[in-house]
C-alpha cells in the first residue's frame, strides 16, 4: 500500500506535491528506520527511474532518535548510516506552517547548508522537502514500518 502511495508522488506535478505538503500538519516527530525516495523532477515519466538509482548507489533513506532529536542517513550500497541532522518542529520555508525539520547546519560539515522539512501525509509515510541555503532542489519520500 505504502509503495503505491509513493508511486503516485513520483507521478505527481512539482505544484500538486507542494499543494499536497501544505495540506497536512507535520504530524509526529518520527523514530526509528524509514525507507527513503527521491522524487526528482517529479512527473516527467522518469522519476521512478531516477528514484530506483539514487536509492540503490547513493541515499536509501534516514534512521530516526525522536528521544533525543536527530536521524542519521542511510547512505551508499554498503549501508553507512552517516549524515547527522538535528531534529525538531519550526516553521516552514514552503508555507510558513509548522513542519519537521531535519537540520544539518550544526551537524554535517558536508551538509551544512541542507534543510530537510517533512509532513506526515498519511501513517507511517512523510512528504520532505529539500533546500541548499534557501533553494528549493528535491522533493522524498519516507516510509516507516515495513
Amino acid at each position: 500500500m505504502a509503495g503505491t502511495v509513493v508511486s503516485q508522488w513520483l507521478k505527481m506535478p512539482q505544484a500538486e506535491l507542494d499543494a499536497l505538503f501544505s495540506a497536512h500538519d507535520a504530524g509526529p516527530i518520527p523514530d526509528g528506520e524509514a525507507k527513503g525516495t527521491a522524487i526528482i523532477a517529479p512527473g516527467n515519466g522518469f522519476s521512478d527511474e531516477i528514484a530506483a538509482i539514487i536509492n540503490f548507489f547513493a541515499w536509501q533513506g534516514k534512521v530516526f532518535d525522536a528521544e533525543h532529536g536527530f536521524l542519521r542517513n542511510h547512505i551508499l550500497p554498503l549501508g553507512l548510516k552517516a549524515i547527522v541532522a538535528k531534529v525538531y518542529k519550526g516553521e516552514s520555508w514552503l508555507d510558513g506552517k509548522e513542519c519537521i525539520v531535519l537540520d544539518y547546519s550544526d551537524t554535517s560539515l558536508l551538509a551544512s547548508r541542507v534543510r530537510d522539512e517533512i509532513r506526515l501525509i498519511e501513517p507511517g509515510i512523510y512528504l520532505g522537502k529539500v533546500y541548499w541555503g534557501k533553494k528549493r532542489l528535491i522533493d522524498f519520500a519516507l516510509e516507516f514500518g515495513g
